[in-house]
């Protein structure tokens, strides 16, 4: 028998009658979800519940002349999203990477962070920017959604979008081009 926890140390109990969920339940669970094509576990038992949600991998980052890869399934994680309000992230300007060749003046626009581009706020608006659109220091450019998060992305300076550089809706590597701009 065990003698009673110290104080500051805390004991695990588990009732017979109501033993909820047991850590060793969550990790069976995660064993069954990682063995499985299940993208999504939901279980209740005596009122404690847990969700796990299988995420995309991140793939490592392709050759410079190749195009963007989707990402694969990812190990199952715990899905316990915290509660944020969006963040805004200004947009790099940088010189050429991933084989984007550019003119006198011409800068590449690229993701602050890893996540999925998209060009407008919903699919039913139009996009933030378009080819030859004007656009002044300050103005969203796109959205990175990372973690169920969108991050804005906005112009660092005044200047004129001469390429988008992805689809709507494509994942986004950090320091991946997303639009050409001349200043």
């Amino acid at each position: 028998m065990r003698n009673p926890p110290t104080p500051g140390e805390t004991m695990a109990t588990e009732h017979p009658a109501d033993p909820g969920l047991t850590n060793k339940d969550i990790r069976d669970l995660i064993r069954i979800l990682s063995r499985t094509d299940v993208e999504e576990l939901e279980v209740e038992r005596s009122g404690t519940r847990v969700r796990l949600r299988r995420f995309g991998r991140t793939p490592p980052p392709p050759p410079a002349a190749a195009a963007p890869v989707p990402p694969a399934a990812a190990p199952p994680q715990a899905a316990v999203p915290p509660a944020a309000a969006p963040t805004e992230a200004p947009a790099a300007a940088t010189p050429p990477s991933d084989g984007v060749t550019l003119g006198k003046g011409q800068e590449v626009v690229t993701s602050p962070i890893v996540g999925t581009f998209y060009r407008a706020s919903a699919p039913d608006t139009p996009p933030f920017v378009e080819e030859g659109d004007q656009v002044k220091a300050g103005q969203t450019l796109c959205i990175i959604e990372a973690m169920k998060l969108m991050n804005e992305v906005e112009a660092e300076k005044s200047c004129r979008i001469v390429k988008v550089l992805l689809e709507d809706a494509t994942p986004v590597e950090y320091g991946e081009p997303l639009f050409v701009i001349e200043a």
